[in-house]
């Protein structure tokens, strides 16, 4: 009998890949990536940044998608041998969420698909956060825009880019 074997794939840590230190890195792995999508898992704790007694705000899901989006450059430039860089969330469109928190417990998969990338460095991504025990629902969606200029300093300082 001929059996398939499921391939595992070892992404770098979640560290390696998002441009931010703790407590800011709010994602704990990342599940699947390729070039043009990326899931990350999150776990929301007691000692999650955020956390409130009940659960973490639905509001902090686009952060989740935007630090999936970093995560998803990451990992490219990782699988080109680059290093990572900085890039910034300009804007979000149609947030919506089914729920105003995200409860103790609950495992979430974000889930970043890349929709549109300018050479200059703009990116637009649909994202959705699902709940890992019901993957059907989304429990929130939204269109994340970014930038990722070549040279952070020089943007930074106001030259052009």
């Amino acid at each position: 009998m001929n059996e398939m074997k499921k391939e595992t794939v070892n992404y770098p840590p979640i560290h390696k890949l998002v441009p931010h230190q703790d407590p800011m890195v709010l994602l704990d792995s990342v599940v699947m990536a390729d070039e043009e999508n990326l899931c990350a898992e999150v776990t929301i704790r007691a000692a999650s940044l955020f956390y409130d007694g009940q659960g973490v705000g639905a509001w902090v899901g686009i952060e989740y998608m935007a630090q999936a989006i970093a995560a998803h450059a990451g990992y490219l430039a990782h699988t080109r041998g680059e290093a990572v860089k900085v890039g910034f969330l300009l804007g979000t469109r149609r947030f919506e969420s089914r729920a105003a928190q995200f409860t103790l417990g609950a495992i979430l998969h974000v889930r970043i698909h890349r929709a549109l990338q300018g050479d200059n460095g703009l990116g637009a991504f649909e994202c959705t956060i699902h709940d890992k025990k019901h993957p059907e629902t989304p429990l929130a969606t939204a269109t994340i825009t970014v930038f990722q200029p070549n040279n952070v300093a020089d943007f930074l300082q106001g030259k052009p880019i």
